[in-house]
């Protein structure tokens, strides 16, 4: 890793750990962004840690999700459905809380793209 000037090695730092910390809420919470917060994180690790960064690629449970993306760009098949379904689930959810059309229409100006990204994403070598 090159050395950045310290106050900005902190800073990446500071990010990185922000967006683990949210990531971490987005576990239990079904509309915060779990996976492109950890990837985040990933690339502030890699511009401030490597021994964070190294812990995000080794982590049981964030390294393989990680790792298929650094590799390969690869989103596993699992993780396209869920994704999907949380999209579809948000939009629903706010269609039956009786939001204006507009609002609805906005959501669906962003997920249609997002989820169609992350479907045409490939599987990774197993998939």
């Amino acid at each position: 890793m090159t050395r950045l000037p310290t106050v900005r090695r902190s800073l990446w730092l500071l990010l990185g750990l922000l967006c683990v910390a949210v990531a971490v809420v987005g576990i239990f919470l079904p509309l915060v962004p779990t996976t492109p917060l950890l990837l985040l994180a990933a690339f502030c690790f890699a511009r401030s840690s490597d021994r964070l960064l190294r812990w995000l690629h080794e982590h049981p449970r964030f390294g393989p999700t990680l790792l298929d993306w650094a590799e390969h760009q690869a989103i596993a098949r699992r993780a396209k459905v869920m994704a999907v379904l949380a999209m579809a689930a948000a939009v629903g959810l706010t269609l039956a809380l009786g939001a204006p059309l507009w609002v609805v229409l906005v959501q669906m100006t962003v997920l249609v793209p997002v989820a169609a990204f992350i479907v045409t994403r490939p599987e990774g070598p197993g998939g």
